[in-house]
This record gives structure tokens, C-alpha cells and sequence, in this order.
């Protein structure tokens, strides 16, 4: 059971400790993830029913949750047509006005009832022909003194099969009892005081127990802050580790640099990219890493920021290492690269995987031996055998879709550069305060002159057809397209879904038979989907099929026009990703998301999409209807993982610890004074091994 054992439990401690839990009810709590003492104690409710709003019958509303006191006045059980059994209570309370609680399937339910006895119905009404109906109403018995019908503020948890909530109640209640005094409190006393938040046993019975929700919110968040403040802290100790060291090379940028870089762009930058330059550009010639997020719209222009960044490094004769996250998106920033480079005296390589044992080993001595000054890759780039001889600059492009530690992985190799995080996906600002948290940010929204917006529509299934007549008109014009599907192959479960390869061989067959058509998904060795975009940026391939391997590092600017096959199956920050790829010339780009949305959510997915080109605010919508789990797969980076805290309702809180956790940090910065000591264990084991933290010292 250890292993299975989380490294922030408080209080590791198996159930079998717990009186009255026996082998089955541990089972059935495994199932819910409930394996220690200190599980079932933060095993929180998902809400409460407030048994105190007390109302006459003749006040009743729908969809409220409320309860009524009242005499049982008729029993009935029957079966209905269906072969289903119904159990009928009414109650009065006043003789003239009833309402009735019905029960299906549970035949027992009106054993313990008889007429005059009275009772209380909690929970939601409704009004049933002539009359109002609860449905599985809570019941309490009276017995004449309706003040003493126990709590009035009942939780309600996650449960599973066959674990009935009374059974849960009672444990929780057990475990309060022996072990709510043995929850430690790390939070110092100045940050309880200032935010007045209780003990962590008096939160925890104020959770499971509360005299009023007000109270038992207060006690959660005091729970969400603290979760919080150890993440935000693990973001500041690890912020703090780097920038103490102050050993970055001081890279400085004359304005006899500045004008040698802008002649080698073939455009001018945007108000934006300027504003970028300039704190990079003082950044690089601080002497302490730069630790910076290059945070990008798409489209809006992050690769003209990096390169400008790197040739600022190579100009002071350090290297600059470009590092991406797929052979594609490696290749297309070499390819950028060419252009931008063309004729100049820098020495360039591409180093990815599929280079040959001799061509790796060359490159390899090329690096240590500083013969180049600018190398693109993948994640090869930080395998412990790559070394540099004077590395001045590491540029990280959608490191979400690395992991967390490319950075820590390069540091091991005793290199200790400026770092530029780049991503072209808009994230939210608590996410971004949650994975990003311990780099400084910059935010690129303009759009450089000339890109021009594309025109998004939502199509029904039904008018597919349509939609590829109109693709073979503006292919007939000379424009390419893509089709995006969610998946590479037909798969059982989701008939029903689009699959790449099926609609690749359909399309080549039939309605495109005319035009060359290409297939791309991920599965495809690199070589193989190096060759064939090469031959889609060529204008050898009309069309390119392909799965969500195109979301990022596919510049073709003759390819506007774009058909997403299932929308309704992506998220709102893929979907902007997928019609970034069509706004890259100077033609509008024109993008059909064919769904037939079959959810609530599903339908706003899509109107907001259609409805909104900006992606910060589409990152956010998508975070409220999706939640950050989801979000482009936020959980290796541990805030996926939050326990109490929510990134959409608690992002108040979120500020909150982020403000304390860098404040202690600046007055503390090994968290080493005796009131922090607890805080600085928690971090380690919750953050230590993943955030790579600094030793105290």
C-alpha cells in the first residue's frame, strides 16, 4: 500500500487503524482513491444540503433545496406498466396542502412510515399535476421537537457503487474523532493571522461537520490556500535557486547589433515583438538567467522574437540552442532559419533523432568543440551525452508538450544559460501562474502586417458535401487544404468518429480523385512525415490529411483552407491551433468545423470558436468548460493534480498564495527559519523530485 500512498498525505495511516472499517468498506473506499486515514479526512464534499431552510408547503419553489415538516398522511407502493415499484409518502402540515415523496425501485423505503407519524422531507420540488412531488426526498423522523432533528448542513460526497453516504458519514465521523488533532499545521502564524484561518482539525470538522456552508467554505479555502501557497512556493524556491547563482554570461545587444539583426528580418517587427526585444535584450545583460515565457497568440510572430534573441547571443560569440518538441516543428524552425540566415557567417546544425550514429557523433564534437553557433532540436538536445562549449542561450518552444524538467536536464550538463520558453498556445492566467509560475512573462497578442484572419463556420454533418465542393473550388484555384480528423484509425467505441486514414482513402477515391492527396499522422516514422511535408510546402500534395500533429509547426502559406472533421471532439485552444495553420499568408483563411455537437458544452465550444479569434479569451472559456485536466495536459506539471483548489473558482485564493509564497521567499530564501521549516517539507515532498528545488543551504 505504500506506493499507492501520496507524497503530501498528512497522515499515512491505513484504514484498517480506522474502528469499524472493515476489509469490504476499505475496498469499496479504494475506489475512490481513499486508501489512509488522511485521505478520508480530505475527502471532501462536493456540496451540502442545507436542511434549515424550513417552509410551509404553500412556499415551495421549484429547483431550490429545501425541507418541509409534516404528519404522514397516506402510504401507497405500487407497479407501475414498466415492471417498476413505486413507493408513495405524502405529509401535510396543515391538513389541506400535501406534498408527496415518491421512491422507485425500493421497495423497502415505506417500511419504517405509518400514518400520523411526522417527518421531515429535504430536497428538491416539483409540481406534479395537481400537487408538489420530492423525488428520494431525505427524510428525518420527528418526534416532536423539530429543533432536534439533528445537523441542519448535511455533505454530500463523491461516492461509489454499493458505498452508501450514511456508511461514509460515519467513518469520516470515526476518523475526525481519533485523528483531526494530528493534522499538522505548517502554515506560520503571521499567514493564519492575516487571512484568519482556522486550525487545520477545526477546518477539517468545520468540512465534514459545519454549522453553516458559510462556515464549512471558509474552512475549505483554507485547505485551497495552503495547497496553493506549497505550490507557489515550490515556483519561487526553484525561481529563486536559479537567479541566486548569477553566473548567466551578460550577452549585450549595441545598436550596431540591434541594426545587423533587424536587416537579416525581412519585415519590421510589430509594437509587440518590439516591446519583447527590449526586456530580453535587458534580460540578457542582467548576469543573472534570464527565465522568461515568450506567451504568444497565434500567429502572432514568437519565432522572429526567439531568433532576434538568439542572434543576440551568438553576436556576444556564445552558442544558442532552439529546442522543439517534434522533428517537425524542429525542421520548420531550421527552414525559417535558412531564411533568415542566408549568406550570413553563422554556423548552423540540425540535431534530431533520426540522425545516423556517425552524423550524431559528428555533431556531437561540433557542439563541445564550439565549431557551431546555433543548433535547432528535438529533446536530443538535452540528453546528458550533449555537451557545449559556451552556451549562452537555450530557447524552449511549447515546453508544455516536454515536461517540466528540459530545463533542470541541461543545468545537470553544468550549463547555466538564458532561457526564452516560448508557446503559441494561449493559456489562462492561473494556468499560466500554476505551470509557467516560476518564469517571467511577456505576452505577444498583434498580428504582423499582412496576416489576415480566418473565416470560421460550424457545419452540420449533413452538409459535408457542400463544404469539400467549396474546398475543391478554392483548390481549384491553386490554394491546398487540410483535413484534420481526430484519430489515425478507426477504433471500436467511436465508430462514429473521424479517422485519418479511413478518410484519406475515401477522399483520394471519390471526391478529390482529381487532386494529389496526402495522409500525415503521428504514427508515421519521421523521416516519412519529414518527406511529406516537405512535399505539401512544395505544392506536391493538394491536400494533406492528417490527426492533431499539424497543431503545431506547419507553415505552408498557400494552405488556407482547412475542414476539421468532429470539431465538437477538440478543445477550443486545439481548434485555434489547427486554424492557426491557415493564417499564414496573405489570403483569408477559410476553416469549417463539421460537427453535430451532442452536448451543452460541445455546442459553446463551437459558437465561441466561430464566434471569437482571440485566443487568450478562447483559453480561458475553454478552462471553465473543460477544466484545467485537460488543458494541453497540465497535469505532468502537478497543478492538474490539485486536490482542493479549482484554477477557475479559487483564482482570487490563487493570487493570494502567490503574493504570500514569493514574499516569504524574498525574506527567506531557503524557507530555513524555524516558522518555515514545515512549509519547506512540504514543498520537498510534494514538488522536490518533479520542480527539480535547490538544497537548502
Amino acid at each position: 500500500m505504500a506506493s499507492e500512498i501520496r507524497p503530501d498525505d498528512p497522515l499515512p495511516i491505513g484504514l484498517e487503524e480506522l474502528p469499524g472499517t472493515s476489509p469490504e468498506r476499505r475496498e469499496l473506499l479504494a475506489r475512490l482513491g481513499v486508501r489512509t486515514i488522511g485521505d478520508l479526512l480530505l475527502h471532501f464534499p462536493r456540496s451540502y444540503e442545507d436542511l434549515g431552510d424550513i417552509r410551509p408547503i404553500t412556499a415551495l419553489t421549484t429547483g431550490d433545496f429545501q425541507t418541509v415538516h409534516g404528519e404522514v398522511v397516506e402510504l401507497e407502493g405500487r407497479t407501475l406498466a414498466d415492471g417498476r415499484c413505486v413507493v408513495s409518502v405524502v405529509i401535510s402540515d396543515d391538513g389541506k396542502h400535501v406534498l408527496e415523496g415518491v421512491w422507485f425501485n425500493q421497495p423497502g423505503a415505506g417500511h419504517r412510515f405509518r400514518y400520523g407519524l411526522r417527518l421531515a422531507f429535504s430536497g428538491k420540488a416539483k409540481w406534479y399535476r395537481d400537487h408538489w412531488q420530492m423525488s428520494g426526498p431525505r427524510v428525518q423522523i420527528l418526534d416532536g421537537r423539530d429543533s432536534d432533528i439533528g445537523p441542519k448542513i448535511v455533505p454530500v460526497y463523491p461516492l461509489t457503487e454499493e458505498l452508501r453516504p450514511e456508511q461514509l458519514r460515519a467513518s469520516i465521523g470515526k476518523a475526525l474523532q481519533k485523528y483531526a488533532s494530528r493534522f499538522d499545521e505548517i502554515l506560520p502564524a503571521q499567514l493564519r493571522e492575516r487571512h484568519s484561518w482556522p486550525s487545520p482539525s477545526a477546518a477539517l470538522r468545520a468540512v465534514h461537520q459545519p454549522e453553516s456552508i458559510e462556515s464549512a467554505e471558509h474552512a475549505r479555502r483554507r485547505f485551497v490556500y495552503t495547497e496553493f501557497l506549497v505550490l507557489q512556493l515550490a515556483l519561487a524556491l526553484r525561481r529563486r535557486g536559479l537567479r541566486d547563482r548569477e553566473n548567466a554570461p551578460i550577452l549585450r545587444n549595441t545598436p550596431a547589433i540591434d541594426e545587423r539583426i533587424r536587416r537579416r528580418l525581412p519585415f519590421e517587427l510589430t509594437p509587440d515583438q518590439d516591446r519583447a526585444v527590449r526586456v530580453i535584450r535587458d534580460d540578457l545583460a542582467s548576469g543573472r538567467p534570464m527565465q522568461r515565457l515568450l506567451h504568444a497568440d497565434v500567429g502572432a510572430g514568437k519565432t522572429a522574437v526567439a531568433v532576434y534573441a538568439l542572434l543576440v547571443a551568438i553576436a556576444n560569440k556564445h552558442q544558442a540552442a532552439l529546442m522543439a518538441p517534434t522533428e517537425v516543428l524542429a525542421r520548420q524552425h531550421d527552414r525559417t532559419l535558412d531564411r533568415y540566415l542566408a549568406g550570413s557567417r553563422v554556423r548552423r546544425l540540425l540535431m534530431t533523432g533520426g540522425l545516423s550514429q556517425r552524423e550524431r557523433r559528428d555533431a556531437l564534437d561540433a557542439l563541445a568543440n564550439g565549431d557551431i553557433d546555433l543548433v535547432v532540436g528535438t529533446q536530443a538536445l538535452a540528453h546528458e551525452n550533449v555537451s557545449f562549449a559556451r552556451l549562452g542561450l537555450l530557447v524552449i518552444d511549447e515546453q508544455h508538450k516536454f515536461g517540466v524538467n528540459q530545463r533542470a536536464r541541461v543545468r545537470k550538463l553544468g550549463i547555466d544559460p538564458h532561457y526564452l520558453v516560448m508557446t503559441a498556445t494561449p493559456i489562462p492566467r492561473t494556468v499560466a501562474l500554476s505551470v509557467f509560475g516560476d518564469l517571467d512573462v511577456t505576452v505577444l497578442r498583434g498580428l504582423p502586417p499582412g496576416r489576415q484572419p480566418v473565416r470560421t463556420k460550424h457545419v452540420p454533418l449533413s452538409r459535408r458535401d457542400q463544404v469539400f465542393e467549396e474546398l475543391r473550388i478554392g483548390m481549384r484555384a491553386g490554394r491546398q487544404a487540410f483535413v484534420v480528423c481526430p484519430l489515425v484509425e478507426s477504433a471500436p467505441g467511436v465508430e462514429d468518429c473521424a479517422s485519418a486514414s479511413a478518410t484519406f482513402e475515401k477522399l483520394r477515391n471519390g471526391p478529390f480523385r482529381e487532386f494529389r492527396v496526402g495522409l500525415l499522422h503521428g504514427r508515421l516514422p519521421e523521416a516519412e512525415k519529414a518527406n511529406i511535408m516537405d512535399a505539401f510546402r512544395g505544392g506536391e500534395i493538394d491536400l494533406l490529411v492528417c490527426t492533431s500533429v499539424v497543431e503545431v509547426g506547419v507553415d505552408v502559406p498557400n494552405a488556407t483552407l482547412m475542414v476539421v472533421e468532429n470539431a465538437d471532439r477538440f478543445g477550443l485552444s486545439q481548434l485555434h491551433q489547427f486554424r492557426g495553420r491557415i493564417s499564414r499568408g496573405k489570403v483569408a483563411g477559410e476553416c469549417f468545423l463539421i460537427a453535430d455537437p451532442n452536448t451543452p458544452e460541445s455546442e459553446q465550444r463551437l459558437k465561441a470558436i466561430v464566434r471569437s479569434s482571440d485566443g487568450f479569451s478562447l483559453a480561458e472559456a475553454d478552462l471553465r468548460l473543460r477544466g484545467p485536466g485537460d488543458f494541453f495536459g497540465i497535469r505532468q506539471h502537478g497543478a492538474g493534480g490539485l486536490r482542493f483548489g479549482s484554477l477557475i473558482g479559487d483564482a482570487e485564493l490563487l493570487g493570494k498564495a502567490r503574493k504570500d509564497a514569493f514574499a516569504l521567499v524574498a525574506a527567506d530564501a531557503g524557507l530555513c527559519k524555524p516558522e518555515h521549516v514545515k512549509l519547506r517539507s512540504a514543498v520537498d515532498r510534494c514538488y522536490g523530485s518533479t520542480l527539480e528545488l535547490p538544497e537548502i543551504g
